[in-house]
C-alpha cells in the first residue's frame, strides 16, 4: 500500500520509530529517517536533527526534500528530561514540523501524530489545554509557558499527550492542510515495550504501569504499533481524518468504562 511514498518517520532511530521507518521501506516506500541520535543501522535516507528547538525544526524542514506523502509524528521524550524539553519536543516542534512540512506535502497526504493513553484527560483539562493551543508559535521561553499553563515536571509527559490530541482535532479543520486534503490523525499506544518503557515508569510509577498493562493482558511492541500507524499513512485511509486511534489492546476501552461507569 506504501509502494512509491515518500514517507518522513521522526525517531526512527529506535523504538515505535524503527520499527515504523523499517517495515514503511519493506512496503515499498521511500524512507526519511529521523532523529538526533544516530542508528546502528539506518533505515533508508537518515538525517540527524535535534528538535528541541525551533532552529532545529527549520533545519530539518530545510533538508527534507518536497514531494512527501507521509509525516509520522513518532519522536517524543518520556518526562525524564524535565518539562521544557519534554514540552519542547512532543508539542511545540511537532507542530512546527507538521505546519512547516505542509507546502512540502502532497495532495491527498497524511500526518500521523503518536500520542498515547496518557493524554486520555484531555477532556477534564479542556480549558487550560485550549489556552495553551492559542500560543502559536514555538515559546522562546518555554518554562514561562510551563508556569503560565500549570505544566509540571512529574505531568508533563500526560500534559504534552493531551495538548497533542487537542491540536490532532483543531489541525484536521486547518486550512493550511485541509486545503491540501491533508489529513491529520493521531494513533494512541498504552504501555510500549520500548527502550523507554523503564523511564515512563519513573514518570508514571510502577503501580500505574503495572495497572495497565494488567487491564489488557500484556505490554504492547512496536510491532503492534507501526502497522496502524503507516495504515494512517496510506491511501486505504484516505476517509479517515481528524480521529485518534487507540492502539492499546483495549486499555481506552476499560478505562472508559471505569470512569464513565458503564
Amino acid at each position: 500500500m506504501l509502494t512509491g511514498k515518500n514517507i518522513v518517520v521522526t525517531g526512527a532511530a529506535s523504538g515505535i520509530g524503527q520499527r515504523t521507518a523499517e517495515l514503511a521501506q519493506a512496503m515499498g516506500a521511500t524512507v526519511f529517517s529521523v532523529d538526533r541520535n544516530i542508528p546502528e543501522q539506518r533505515v533508508g535516507h537518515f538525517i540527524e536533527a535535534d528538535l528541541g528547538s525551533q532552529k532545529g525544526v527549520n533545519d530539518l524542514i530545510e533538508a527534507l526534500p518536497a514531494g512527501i506523502d507521509a509525516l509520522a509524528n513518532v519522536a517524543g521524550l518520556s518526562g525524564t528530561s524535565g518539562r521544557v524539553a519534554t514540552i519542547a519536543v512532543n508539542f511545540f516542534a511537532l507542530r512546527a514540523l507538521s505546519l512547516g512540512l505542509a507546502s512540502k506535502i502532497n495532495q491527498c497526504g497524511s500526518v500521523i501524530n503518536v500520542a498515547s493513553i496518557a493524554g486520555f484527560g484531555w477532556r477534564a483539562n479542556l480549558e487550560r489545554a485550549k489556552k495553551a493551543l492559542a500560543v502559536s508559535d514555538f515559546p522562546t521561553n518555554i518554562d514561562k509557558f510551563c508556569d503560565d499553563h500549570n505544566i509540571q515536571n512529574e505531568t508533563s509527559y500526560p500534559d504534552s499527550k493531551e495538548l497533542l490530541l487537542l491540536w490532532t482535532y483543531q489541525a484536521s479543520q486547518d486550512p493550511i492542510f485541509k486545503d491540501k486534503n491533508i489529513r491529520i490523525n493521531a494513533v494512541s499506544p498504552g504501555p510500549v515495550e520500548t527502550p523507554i518503557l523503564k523511564q515512563f515508569r519513573e514518570v508514571l510509577g510502577d503501580e500505574r504501569v503495572n495497572s495497565d498493562i494488567n487491564r489488557v493482558g500484556r505490554a504492547g511492541t512496536a510491532h503492534d504499533i507501526a502497522p496502524p500507524i503507516l495504515f494512517l499513512a496510506s491511501d486505504a485511509s484516505r476517509w479517515v481524518n481528524g480521529t485518534n486511534l487507540a492502539c492499546d489492546g483495549g486499555l481506552e476501552a476499560s478505562v472508559m468504562a471505569e470512569v464513565m461507569e458503564f
